[in-house]
């Protein structure tokens, strides 16, 4: 089994754009669209074996989220049987910092070919969609684990968390919430106490409708993570959709408002019904009006329920800070 020098080169195709290695720098993270989060789960390591169909998928928008190494073997490849156990011993020990696939050349030859691959084995690293360096032979466990360190990073990973949580917070700006969702799971895979990533993961699945996944995340904060701000924005926001599913019929508390504006309960009871459908700027009105009519209402209740919807949707939101406003001027006027 020849080598050749730089057997990486003249890649041809869709993988050969922006092509480099060692302190080469890949192309910016882009939204990967993808299937909806898996339930959060540390799974026993695994290697999965890739098909030139599901390359795409597997490698390329995988490796938008984490790095993926993919191994070239073939059955009949003796160095390929000697690579394989040291490499997927490094692999597992970096915890999640990368991601191993293998892919079989004779059943697969298209990638290889395209990559321009002259011999086997051969371990080519994917990051942000481009194929960023590797190397070919059966090498010692030392070297793999200096190239895991050079594609991955060294350390704990702290700063590929920080990135992939900055990315999450971005997909999810843009409305991409499965890619978000699958983001903070691999941050979860990594750091499953990552506080900031149980939070998002939460929130996204208490989005889509399922309290009850959300809660099984929120289970897995540790004791002294529990009342970090953005875990108790989500168990606010589980505690104030639970309230409003038993309050019944919005049209029928709109009803007893139209036949008589001073019938504060059925204002409150709407106004939590309009903030679990998420009409939060009608809600903070209704409150804000009941504190506006009768401060003594229920111990002045309608302010403490304020409060805490400021408390659900985070104190930097649009809504939290114009109702804030207007809660002050009617408070100190």
């Amino acid at each position: 089994m020849n080598t050749k020098d730089n057997p990486f080169g003249g890649m041809g195709s869709q993988y050969s754009t922006s092509v480099q290695y060692g302190n080469g720098q890949p192309p910016a993270r882009e939204p990967a669209p993808g299937p909806a989060a898996a339930p959060l789960a540390v799974e026993p390591f695994t290697v999965k074996d890739v098909t030139t169909k599901s390359f795409a998928a597997d490698v390329i928008q995988e490796s938008r989220r984490q790095p993926v190494l993919v191994d070239f073997w073939a059955p009949w490849c003796g160095p390929c049987k000697q690579l394989a156990p040291a490499l997927e011993k490094v692999v597992q020990a970096a915890a999640g910092r990368v991601k191993l696939v293998k892919m079989n050349i004779d059943e697969h030859p298209a990638i290889a070919g395209q990559l321009g691959i002259q011999s086997i084995p051969a371990v080519i690293a994917f990051k942000d969609g481009q194929p960023v360096d590797g190397f070919m032979g059966a090498i010692p466990e030392s070297q793999i684990r200096n190239f895991v360190d050079k594609v991955a990073g060294k350390g704990d990973g702290q700063a590929q968390i920080a990135d992939a949580l900055t990315a999450a917070a971005e997909a999810r700006d843009a409305g991409d919430l499965q890619d978000a969702a699958q983001i903070y799971d691999a941050v979860l895979a990594q750091a499953p106490d990552n506080a900031d990533a149980i939070a998002g993961l939460a929130d996204i699945l208490f989005q889509a409708g399922d309290s009850a996944a959300a809660q099984e995340v929120l289970a897995r904060v540790p004791e002294d993570k529990k009342d970090v701000p953005a875990i108790a924005a989500v168990r606010a926001k589980l505690a104030l959709a639970e309230q409003a599913a038993a309050l019944g019929d919005p049209g029928e508390l709109e009803r007893r408002l139209a036949a008589d504006p001073k019938d504060h309960q059925a204002r409150f009871d709407l106004a939590m019904i309009q903030n679990a459908l998420g009409q939060r700027e009608e809600a903070a009105d209704n409150l804000l009006a009941i504190v506006k009519a009768d401060r003594t209402w229920k111990d002045d209740g309608a302010r403490a329920q304020l409060l805490q919807f400021f408390e659900a949707w985070g104190p930097t939101d649009e809504v939290t800070l114009g109702a804030r406003r207007k809660l002050s001027s009617l408070l100190f006027s």
